[in-house]
């Protein structure tokens, strides 16, 4: 487990399905390849929205939707966009006997839904977002960063999302 050092956490409010695939863009435009993205949350809290948006950001032009069923989505933009779906799966052995390993340390982006089933065999340099109802609308979401190079991300995402403009 990484010590709180090795972490950054910033947690921010989502107003709307739009409002979440925009944050998602904003941290797609910075991604460059090899970042790991966790997404934990209860089935519609705006997972996928994010990861349309994480697309969008990579210039992907295909429609993203959920790989419930086929596991994995594999999409090309500047760079690869692997959507991740373990929902209808309940064992780390069973992820990684679909090739999660072969994700985990590709070379593109890799997007998980449903991360906490495989927590323990992430890499120690990731990105964790988990998704929370507030209300019909409104999203809590917390990003949390492990390692050096996603804390690095993060603080960019952050100045990128949410700093001031103009002064």
């Amino acid at each position: 487990m990484a010590s709180i050092f090795d972490q950054q956490t910033i947690d921010f409010i989502s107003h709307s399905e739009a409002q979440t695939r925009r944050f998602g863009a904003r941290l797609g435009e910075l991604l460059k390849g090899d970042e790991i993205i966790a997404l934990e949350g209860i089935l519609g809290t705006g997972k996928t929205r994010w990861v349309q948006g994480v697309a969008y950001g990579l210039q992907v032009e295909d429609h993203i939707t959920s790989p419930t069923y086929t596991i994995v989505n594999e999409y090309h933009g500047r760079v690869t966009l692997y959507h991740i779906d373990l929902y209808r799966v309940s064992h780390v052995s069973e992820a990684m006997d679909v090739g999660l390993g072969d994700y985990l340390y590709g070379d593109g982006v890799c997007v998980i839904e449903w991360a906490d089933r495989v927590a323990e065999v992430l890499p120690p340099d990731h990105l964790w977002i988990t998704f929370h109802h507030l209300d019909e609308t409104k999203r809590r979401i917390t990003i949390r960063a492990v390692g050096e190079y996603h804390r690095n991300l993060l603080k960019e995402f952050q100045h990128l999302t949410f700093a001031a403009r103009g002064i």
